[in-house]
């Protein structure tokens, strides 16, 4: 991966408040209301938007013409993109690599999800399943719970293996839980805002392997939206040009996910460490130069594995790099201060732009109780099983 072609700004973002499934808008009032809060943001009309790139895993056929048609209709091209939990992430590659190639000046990046209680599960029971072969190979490495959340077996099989090498203590994964609570608590726009002690999260349900009902991310409804364009265009429109996407990066799986030793390599490991290593090479950085991560901490042991997969922490020196501090504010790098997707909520085709939105608020210096003093690098990591991983690094200026 060379660098960008062309400068590419983030100019507008917006996000709303994440809610509990049945408490939200519908979502084509969601998805409206976030584009409309972007394109604010920017300072920009709808009609100056080029292309559109709309993301969601849960809805039907142009869900996304159906939202952006309440915003206006220009007759640009409304693509729809579903890359499961990386898919708001997604919608942002197609978007950035639009302006960045020069075939449009300024394009629209969306997500939402209005999501049902409970655990995920498929859509379909007619027909093969997405990820039938990942659970085919970690029924073969640790066997199938059916009383289990699925994806829960599996980033909780990642968690297991990783304890079983290091031998880490169970609670260390409970930590992170416990920092997302009290980063989220100064997040007017997360769902869990409440702290939460490390004895209340050990104590909650037990889950599967290490994880307990408090490491496991929320079904989430919501939305989030950003607007990218040249620096030609953000030029011409006086808009707001301090945020730059510096390199970016989406992989999928290679033959070492499906080997069948290790559950941390089925559920993204490789990927992680692939696009992260792209994105550091594009930029000419090293993970030591970071000031502020968003990571996808859909379970505890997920965010454990991604600080050693992003390089943040040489491996098997997670469990130090927690209890020293150094995932939070004082310490080496700040890991979601949002409060990530364990408390400020996952909907899944809206999180990978919900931490757009973050670290451009950061790197503005916008983003008050939880901001990161003198943040300049932000880095963005956002996975979907089944496979897809995006690493967004994104630069003040």
């Amino acid at each position: 991966m060379s660098r960008m072609q062309r400068p590419v700004h983030v100019v507008g973002v917006g996000m709303i408040p994440f809610t509990k499934p049945g408490a939200s808008e519908p979502y084509p009032v969601m998805g409206a209301q976030v584009a409309r809060l972007a394109l604010q943001d920017a300072g920009v009309p709808y009609d100056a938007v080029q292309q559109a790139y709309v993301g969601y895993v849960y809805g039907d056929s142009t869900a996304g013409q159906a939202a952006l048609y309440g915003v206006g209709l220009t007759g640009i091209p409304v693509v729809n993109v579903n890359n499961n939990c990386a898919t708001g992430s997604s919608a942002l590659y197609l978007a950035r690599q639009a302006v960045e190639s020069g075939m449009a000046e300024c394009a629209l990046a969306l997500g939402f999800e209005q999501m049902q209680p409970g655990a995920l599960k498929n859509a379909w029971s007619d027909r093969p399943a997405p990820l039938d072969r990942f659970l085919e190979t970690m029924t073969a490495h640790q066997g199938y719970e059916d009383t289990a959340p699925r994806a829960a077996q599996l980033f909780g099989g990642a968690g297991q293996d990783y304890l079983r090498e290091h031998g880490i203590r169970p609670d260390t994964f409970g930590r992170i839980a416990v920092k997302a609570r009290q980063h989220a608590a100064h997040n007017p726009l997360a769902v869990f805002r409440q702290p939460l002690t490390l004895d209340e999260v050990m104590a909650s349900a037990p889950v599967y392997g290490p994880l307990t009902r408090f490491q496991c991310c929320p079904p989430t409804c919501g939305a989030a939206a950003a607007v990218v364009c040249s620096a030609d265009f953000a030029r011409r429109h006086g808009l707001d040009q301090r945020v730059t996407i510096a390199a970016q990066a989406m992989t999928t799986d290679g033959a070492s996910s499906f080997a069948g030793g290790d559950m941390r390599r089925l559920v993204g490991w490789d990927m992680t460490a692939g696009a992260a290593r792209q994105v550091y090479e594009a930029a000419g950085i090293g993970p030591e130069e970071l000031d502020v991560v968003e990571l996808h901490d859909c379970f505890t042991a997920n965010e454990l594995i991604t600080y050693e997969a992003l390089g943040l922490t040489p491996e098997g020196t997670a469990e130090q790099f927690i209890l020293d501090g150094d995932n939070t504010y004082g310490g080496r790098v700040v890991t979601n201060p949002s409060g990530g997707l364990l408390s400020k909520g996952h909907p899944l085709g809206a999180t990978g732009l919900a931490q757009c939105a973050e670290l451009t608020w950061q790197l503005r210096g916008q983003a008050g109780a939880r901001q990161v003093h003198g943040a300049r690098l932000g880095l963005q990591h956002n996975l979907g099983l089944g496979g897809a991983c995006v690493v967004t690094l994104y630069q003040a200026q």
